[in-house]
Parts: C-alpha cells; sequence; structure tokens
C-alpha cells in the first residue's frame, strides 16, 4: 500500500478546517452555558429529565453564534461568505441539537448530567453537525469516517484538559 503522507494530511486539516465551526459552537455552548436549560425543568414519561441542565437557551443560542460567525469568516476566506455562512449556521445549529439528542437519549437510559455514555457523549454533536450541513452540500464517506475519528480523539483529550484546569467536573 502507497501512503501518501502529505496528502492524508491534507485531507485531515481539510476535515478539521470543514468541521471547525461545529467544534467552535460546541466548545462555545459549554464556555457561555447558562442558567436557562431548554426543557426548562420538565420530566418525561418516564420520571427523568427531558434534556437536563447542561443544554440551555444561552449555551445553545452562542454556540450557533460563534459556530456561524467562524463559518462566515471561513466562507469570506473562500470567497463566498454566503454559503460559509450557511456551512457555519448548519454545523453549528446541528451540533449542538445534536448534543441535545444525545442527552435525551442518556436521560432515556437512566444516565444523569455527567454519567458516561461512550461514543454519544464525543459523536451526538458531529452527528448532528453531519445530518444538518449534508441538506446543503454532500459530505464523503471518506470525511465522515475521518471526522468521526478526529471528533474522538479532539473530544477526549480536550474535555481531558479542561478536566484538569477545573473548567469540567468529567474527564471524557
Amino acid at each position: 500500500m502507497d501512503f501518501n503522507v502529505m496528502g492524508d494530511m491534507m485531507i485531515i486539516l481539510n476535515v478539521i478546517y470543514f468541521l471547525l465551526p461545529a467544534y467552535i459552537a460546541n466548545l462555545s455552548g459549554l464556555a457561555f452555558g447558562g442558567k436557562n436549560p431548554v426543557d426548562m425543568g420538565k420530566n418525561f414519561s418516564d420520571g427523568n429529565r427531558l434534556i437536563g441542565d447542561g443544554v440551555t437557551f444561552e449555551g445553545f443560542a452562542y454556540g450557533v453564534l460563534f459556530g456561524t460567525i467562524f463559518g462566515a469568516i471561513e466562507g469570506f476566506i473562500a470567497g463566498n461568505m454566503f454559503f460559509g455562512f450557511q456551512i457555519g449556521l448548519l454545523l453549528s445549529f446541528g451540533a449542538l441539537a445534536g448534543d441535545a439528542i444525545g442527552s435525551f437519549v442518556k436521560r432515556r437510559f437512566g444516565l444523569s448530567k455527567g454519567k458516561p455514555a461512550p461514543f454519544l457523549d464525543q459523536l451526538d454533536f458531529f452527528i448532528g453537525a453531519i445530518l444538518f450541513v449534508s441538506l446543503i452540500t454532500y459530505v464523503s464517506v471518506d470525511y465522515i469516517i475521518i471526522g468521526a475519528v478526529l471528533t474522538l480523539i479532539l473530544h477526549l483529550s480536550t474535555n481531558t484538559i479542561a478536566y484538569i484546569l477545573g473548567i469540567k467536573d468529567v474527564w471524557y
């Protein structure tokens, strides 16, 4: 098998660059959080919270805002700011919607905020971002596979750093 190191590295960098609005949205949602949970404290029929305190209106709004702005900047650099805006908006909104859906699923399994759900914790926002952005652009299987692997690595490493710095309560 012949490897093209420079070509392979460029693909990885392109995937990261493409996904940056989703990553920024996810990080911004955590960083700017808030006190007003999206589920407004309501419980589902199983008695558990719909989503929980971790997904807030403020975090959702700031995440979408910053991710969309970053997408617009990427679009400006590429010569099509409006398309970049659209990509940023869909990646950001999809990332935060995916995170909320992941929290909803965790609650259905009786897992409270901070309890681990391997792969779901790391990939829910990525899956949401890819699903939403796929509404206006094709995302290749290679990009999805590389993006999923990179997201797992980046999510675990950044969460570990945030845990060490005291920003997060858990390392995962």
